[in-house]
């Protein structure tokens, strides 16, 4: 009740010594990690698409990395600086992603619809809206969802502490977490259903693990080794689509597989790549 469960020293050596010096405008492809200032109250997005026109967000790939990992009650806030285009310096106090962004394909989404009103090269002549041209995975890291070990009868009763703690659960944590994620998943189900693009939209996610495969931090080898046979057996899962109304995931009909929409997806993405150093070269001839 005293502070994080870890200090986190160990975690921020092994990836300062993993990432030294590189900074986000180093990153091989475009990439957006979300955090939360705990100072300023909002979220901060670090986008390698704005490193280099926003010098005060290009900072270290450790101090990013530190600080959207920082999850509240496990790990502490991360703070740092960096300089602005004026040289001014930025004072940052984050946390966790994971309070701004749980589910981040939105933030992801939105970056790249922003990058595409801006003409960026490698993106125009898109149009914003035009979903079709939008290739989403969305991969959720599994929850214990369906074990609905809450329920209105016990949290009638709960006062401040068994919101915040109650069964080796906080209550509030998992609550705000599980809305977070669901409602960006509600949103991406219908806007790319509306647009006729549903089959450009693929979440992976499994609500059924159980006991320490549900933990945030248990790392034993026993335990990584059961998550990586919970992701294989995803794999072979037919694809599902969120039921609006339920609230949970639903097979669909003739959807085929998770690998198998994986694979589709990765031809798709390879046509591009294609398709794109073609007209380049031919642009240099």
């Amino acid at each position: 009740m005293g502070g994080p469960k870890y200090d986190g020293k160990y975690l921020h050596k092994l990836i300062k010594g993993l990432l030294r010096g590189t900074k986000l405008h180093d990153t091989l492809t475009a990439i957006v990690i979300p955090s939360f200032d705990i100072k300023k109250l909002q979220p901060v997005i670090f986008s390698s698409y704005e490193a280099i026109s926003r010098p005060d967000l290009d900072a270290e790939l450790a101090d990013i990395c530190i600080s959207t990992s920082a999850a509240p009650t496990f790990l502490p806030a991360h703070s740092f600086k960096n300089k602005d285009a004026d040289n001014n310096e930025r004072e940052f106090n984050l946390i966790d992603g994971g309070v701004a962004a749980n589910n981040p394909t939105l933030v992801a989404i939105g970056e790249v619809t922003k990058q595409v009103l801006l003409q960026h090269v490698d993106l125009f002549p898109i149009k914003p809206m035009d979903y079709g041209r939008f290739l989403v995975i969305s991969l959720g890291t599994g929850n214990a969802k369906n074990e609905h070990k809450y329920n209105a009868q016990k949290a009638a009763k709960w006062g401040l502490l068994s919101w915040l703690f109650n069964d080796n659960s906080t209550p509030i944590i998992d609550a705000f977490n599980h809305a977070s994620a669901d409602m960006v998943d509600f949103h991406n189900f219908v806007v790319f259903k509306a647009l006729h693009s549903d089959d450009k939209y693929l979440r992976i996610q499994d609500d059924d693990l159980t006991g320490n495969l549900a933990s945030v931090d248990i790392a034993t080898k026993e335990n990584l080794q059961g998550l990586v046979k919970v992701g294989e057996l995803l794999l072979e899962k037919t694809v599902s689509k969120i039921n609006l109304d339920k609230g949970v995931y639903e097979e669909v009909e003739n959807g085929g597989t998770n690998k198998e929409a994986l694979q589709r997806f990765a031809k798709i993405l390879s046509d591009e790549r294609k398709f794109r150093e073609s007209n380049a070269s031919s642009r240099l001839v």
